[in-house]
């Protein structure tokens, strides 16, 4: 600790004001918050490898240079056992998520876009970040190669599978391994492969853009395995819809740095490498859970379990290695391994891409016609949501124009007693009806509406639109209706929306940003 103390002084040229160890990071290495007179901080890390600190300073400047999302490394020690690095905040995309974490995979939109921005942000790092660098200070091995998915088959096979006592015959298994090896590395790829890609390892900022840390175990591989190492971790509970978006989020951003394979190559492939990551984390889940005992990881076994159910459930021509894929369904099968009941879904659509639903603006249609309301602006949007036991909203712009939309034919949350005295603001109903996703769907070509009108009365400069939601009390459908399409609208165009929950007496204003590059 004094040398760490020594090098920020060093640095600094003046000793911390307050020093604070940091929660564990699941390595050896040990991190400091260490701060100074004016309330500014860094981190300090203790490290155990030379070698693994070199391979985090070499690429964390490499990836600088790269202007890629990293903290800048501020000063290192000689033996590269400490060094000082920015300090990102205390938000991880772990923490961020904790919500639909805990609801068992329930996400909010919120939570959503948090997860398709850092999707969308891993190619960059992942093939802009590979261009010139220097493969050989990578740690502990420069490639991900044949030799080093053996070890990990072995790995699950010694701590996983040996402890299950489920017979098998080594030799066919050998071989069985060494195929799926070959097929992991058949394709040469000149990507970084992240290895730790995981919601601990993503620091947000405040606007919720991904920083990246804890890379230091990467090397030259394919980019498939942290897509898998990220959209199958089990305690992630990512439903098959959401796994699905993401993968195409992904797909679909890969296109800005690199030529893309087929859709249904990448998803073959990909389906590869969810199957090797998911023994290679039941390895590691035997040995944790079986021979240290921690709790944790125990009970991460059976979702590991599941997903590996989900993967059996493929096209089995996509896994040539007929007795390895038997013996996993005979594990699956164990009594120990007592199946998880299963949700209302299709489970093989977790590995499709789906093409995105895109609305197309209409073009634009000639000269606008003239009428006393044009070119007055700015426009200002009213939302409205609404019992229909009380009337539909009057206009109060005097245009008696806008939209009324009907909330009643989705799933109603106050049918059930938990949510009746809490209203579409609240997390608990917000879970409820995107879970359902009924709501979803019947809000999807609102919006399309919406964008379309919105940006039509922009280009005429008129000075009023109107949304109204209406459901039984006004409480919760109508509410949660409202309150997203008023956050869309503000988001997309950046213009004033009002938002007036009139059951609830809750009125808002959305001011109008000063730009906003999509307006038009």
């Amino acid at each position: 600790m004094k040398k760490l103390i020594d090098l920020y002084t060093d640095w600094a040229g003046e000793t911390p004001a307050h020093v604070e160890k940091l929660a564990g990071q699941g390595s050896n290495r040990e991190y400091y918050r260490m701060t100074d007179n004016n309330g500014h901080a860094v981190i300090g890390v203790i490290g155990t490898s030379r070698d693994e600190d070199h391979a985090f300073v070499y690429l964390d400047k490499h990836f600088l240079k790269r202007q890629l999302p990293v903290p800048q490394v501020l000063a290192v020690s000689e033996d590269e056992l400490r060094y000082i690095q920015t300090d990102l905040g205390n938000m991880s995309l772990f923490d961020a998520i904790k919500g639909g974490r805990d609801a068992g995979g329930r996400y909010n939109q919120a939570e959503k876009a948090l997860l398709v921005k850092t999707i969308r942000e891993l190619p960059n790092l992942q093939i802009r970040g590979a261009r010139e660098l220097d493969w050989s200070n990578c740690y502990p091995q420069p490639e991900f190669d044949i030799n080093s998915v053996l070890f990990d088959l072995n790995y699950f096979k010694y701590c996983f599978l040996k402890p299950t006592e489920l017979d098998f015959h080594e030799l066919k298994l050998e071989a069985n391994f060494r195929l799926f090896a070959k097929d992991l590395t058949s394709e040469a790829m000149d990507s970084f492969l992240y290895r730790d890609f995981q919601a601990r390892n993503i620091m947000l900022d405040a606007k919720g853009n991904p920083y990246f840390i804890d890379f230091q175990g990467g090397r030259k591989g394919p980019f498939y395995y942290d897509l898998a190492s990220f959209l199958w971790q089990a305690s992630a509970h990512y439903s098959f819809k959401l796994r699905r978006e993401l993968i195409w989020e992904y797909y679909d951003s890969l296109k800005n740095y690199t030529e893309v394979p087929s859709v249904r190559h990448f998803a073959r492939r990909l389906a590869l490498f969810v199957l090797f990551r998911t023994l290679q984390v039941l390895g590691a889940y035997g040995f944790r859970g079986y021979f240290e005992r921690k709790k944790h990881f125990i009970d991460s076994i059976p979702p590991a379990i599941q997903n590996l159910r989900d993967i059996l459930d493929l096209d089995p021509k996509i896994f040539p290695y007929p007795y390895m894929m038997d013996m996993l369904r005979r594990l699956t099968e164990l009594p120990q391994f007592a199946k998880i009941e299963e949700t209302a879904r299709n489970r093989a659509d977790g590995y499709k891409i789906a093409e995105k639903d895109i609305y197309t603006a209409h073009p634009q249609d000639g000269p606008a016609t003239f009428s006393k309301y044009d070119g007055k602006g700015p426009l200002v949007v009213h939302v409205y949501s609404f019992s229909y036991r009380k009337g539909i909203p009057e206009d109060p712009s005097g245009n008696g124009g806008g939209y009324v939309f009907d909330c009643r034919s989705t799933h109603n949350p106050g049918r059930y007693e938990p949510y009746k005295k809490i209203t579409g603001l609240d997390e608990p109903v917000i879970r409820f009806l995107e879970d359902d996703g009924e709501i979803l769907d019947f809000l999807k070509p609102v919006y399309q509406l919406a964008d379309h009108h919105v940006r039509r009365y922009m280009q005429r400069g008129f000075t009023s639109l109107m949304f109204c939601f209406g459901c039984t009390g006004g409480q919760h459908r109508s509410v949660y209706s409202a309150q997203h399409l008023a956050e869309h609208i503000h988001d997309k165009f950046g213009i004033e929306v009002e938002i007036t929950h009139r059951e609830q007496g809750i009125h808002t204003v959305l001011p109008a940003k000063k730009a906003k590059e999509n307006a038009g």
